[in-house]
């Protein structure tokens, strides 16, 4: 029998050892994910790691470690993939993403116990499960933290609602309001608005504004002819 040629004892133990460890610390980083119910818990981080650790060792026993690294790529490569199963889109929301990375660690603890690197494999099961763990405080007080517009890209829009009849004189002084403000206008889009009324809206180019100078120049916009309202918001970019 073939099974009685290749097998040898103290390879077989070695494939225990890295499987098993492969379990232990793929079920380590599954719990917590399982505890918060995420889409990927306790047994896919589980399978994902014992797999990458079950193909790194077969291509080491076989082929030795060169061949071993070529399937460590490959693994990567197609964790990459399972992982992309887990990330869902809803609206402008991405969720998932911590999952996919969470699954993608997984598999290096794998190929970590498939090439017999134990400790390395236990110092990356602590540093994902603490990153999951200790670093969610920091994230919820950093999100805490309102936003310093002046030192994030955003996007500004000073829009007037105007009579129809008095957009070309109106879209000139808007123009011009702006850039005695030193806010240089990019931009000014016309559109349709409510009964026989049209919409202006001047994109600025600066990123950094002063919101009370602004609210002047929305002041002063508002009390022109021909002007039903004037206000400006702020968007932030991606």
């Amino acid at each position: 029998m073939s099974f009685l040629k290749t097998f040898e004892l103290w390879s077989f133990l070695d494939s225990v050892l890295s499987l098993g460890a492969a379990f232990v610390l793929g079920t380590l980083i599954g719990a917590e994910r399982q505890y918060r119910q995420r889409t990927a818990g306790l047994r896919t981080n589980v399978l994902v790691a014992v797999g990458a650790a079950a193909f790194v060792d077969l291509a080491a026993r076989i082929a030795g470690n060169q061949e071993a690294m070529r399937v460590v790529a490959n693994v990567v490569t197609g964790v990459g993939f399972l992982g992309a199963g887990v990330i869902m889109k809803e609206g402008l929301n991405v969720r998932g993403l911590n999952t996919a990375a969470t699954l993608w660690c997984s598999a290096a603890v794998g190929c970590f116990t498939g090439a017999d690197m134990l400790a390395e494999a236990m110092l990356l099961t602590f540093i994902i499960i603490a990153g999951n763990t200790l670093l969610r405080p920091v994230a919820n007080f950093i999100d805490r933290i309102p936003l310093d517009e002046r030192r994030s890209e955003v996007s500004y829009e000073v829009r007037v609602t105007v009579d129809t009849d008095a957009i070309p004189d109106l879209r000139e002084k808007l123009i011009e309001l702006l850039e005695q403000a030193k806010y240089p206008v990019s931009d000014v889009e016309e559109g349709p608005a409510a009964d026989d009324t049209s919409l202006l809206v001047a994109k600025l180019v600066s990123t950094a504004v002063e919101p009370a100078e602004l609210d002047a120049v929305t002041d002063r916009l508002a009390a022109l002819p021909g002007v039903r309202h004037a206000t400006w918001e702020s968007t932030t970019e991606e």
